[in-house]
């Protein structure tokens, strides 16, 4: 039986949604029909069960293109994705009281946003290995800035190894076997929301003359063989390898401040998986070779491991994907939500906040209401509406969620 539903779009592609058992709005939608109504959409769109309302293009789906590619479908934060590491050690390993975890982590990784001129999620001296990081990177950023002048005073250096804020987390996790993971969500920071914002204005600065076609202003595209796709794809690439590497790093530091608390050796990468969920890349599918932008959805090719968080009280996921081709190989990013921040910080107070995350050590103040478990949909719905696109490996419950 197929769990996937067909929306015909009239002077559209089709779409094909893994939706079943979990609500989808109006307006997301409506969203979707109007990124499949552009000319250059490659067969159909693929809807993941998460899907709701994004800025120009619905956050949940895969929009593979022919001589074209969306920048605000990529988005601001280019790159932004998940990294795992399982341990050896289990749970009966930590400490009774794990607030003293907590503080060892959010000394080691700056995190949070910036308040006027300071910026709390920034290195104030960069450390040794995030500079050699850095390096490895510069030369490829040089040459993007030599065009682009106005992305090197950007945060960028101080920015590599740090988390952020919004709905990026830390977090400490234990599996099925009550063995120790960490995990972690964060994207390319400041270099890759200005690198997004840039290209996002050059589209629709391009399509002047064009975009009172377009079904929406925000889902101004570059053609392949103009000058600004070309520089557009090597700002991507950069701004996704350095996604990877700032959560590479984080890793090495979470991994290095339990070391610090937790006495007892253990080792580290017993399985680890590093993944974008917001990214664009050249791909091959149905014999040919394509664009495919996934606006938070994941790679679930054949074999491939892939994380799935739920919010912060609920679970997560270690997938295996199961190379579904109609979904272009792939599989949802996390639970989705299912009302904005203001709405939930409307909706919720702080004891609702605490009664909800009662069994992680986190945060638990004012500033964290619009990330309550209860503006997200919910994850077992989320992932028995994919069971034809990934099959799940281990299944994590939060005990530390340290947030930007």
């Amino acid at each position: 039986m197929k769990h996937m539903n067909i929306l015909e779009v009239a002077n559209g592609k089709p779409i094909k949604l893994w939706t079943q058992g979990v609500p989808v709005d109006e307006d997301a939608r409506q969203q979707l029909m109007n990124t499949a109504r552009l000319p250059f959409i490659f067969k159909h769109l693929a809807v993941m069960p998460d899907v709701h309302v994004g800025k120009g293009s619905t956050i949940g789906s895969v929009i593979p293109t022919l001589g074209a590619i969306i920048p605000a479908a990529v988005g601001v934060d280019i790159g932004c994705g998940m990294i795992a590491a399982r341990t050896s050690l289990v749970a009966a390993d930590l400490p009774d009281n794990l607030q003293g975890l907590r503080s060892a982590i959010e000394k080691a990784v700056p995190h949070g946003k910036t308040f006027g001129r300071r910026d709390q999620g920034a290195w104030n001296h960069v450390p040794t290995v995030a500079d050699q990081a850095w390096s490895a990177l510069a030369g490829r950023f040089k040459a993007i800035t030599d065009k682009y002048p106005q992305l090197q005073k950007t945060n960028n250096r101080q920015h590599l190894g740090t988390l952020g804020g919004g709905n990026h987390f830390i977090e400490v996790c234990l599996d099925e076997a009550d063995r120790v993971w960490f995990m972690l969500h964060s994207g390319s920071r400041g270099v890759g929301n200005a690198i997004g914002n840039l290209f996002i204005e050059l589209a629709k600065a391009d399509m002047r003359q064009h975009i009172a076609n377009l079904p929406d202003k925000e889902l101004a595209y570059f053609e392949e063989g103009s000058r600004h796709f070309d520089d557009y794809v090597q700002a991507v690439e950069w701004a996704q390898d350095f996604a990877r590497q700032n959560r590479a790093l984080m890793m090495h530091a979470v991994i290095e401040a339990t070391r610090q608390v937790i006495r007892k050796p253990f080792e580290a990468n017993l399985q680890g998986v590093n993944c974008h969920h917001n990214y664009v890349q050249k791909e091959q599918h149905f014999g040919q070779e394509i664009l495919v932008t996934r606006k938070g959805a994941v790679s679930a090719q054949k074999g491939q491991l892939g994380i799935i968080p739920g919010s912060m009280g609920a679970k997560s996921f270690i997938v295996r994907g199961l190379g579904n081709k109609e979904s272009f190989c792939s599989c949802s990013h996390g639970a989705g939500r299912i009302m904005s921040r203001t709405r939930a910080k409307q909706a919720f107070t702080l004891e609702d906040q605490v009664r909800a995350t009662a069994h992680v050590e986190c945060r638990k103040d004012k500033d964290v209401i619009d990330e309550i478990p209860m503006a997200y949909k919910d994850i077992d719905a989320v992932m028995a509406a994919q069971r034809e696109l990934v099959e799940v490996v281990h299944t994590l419950r939060q005990v530390v969620c340290v947030k930007g």
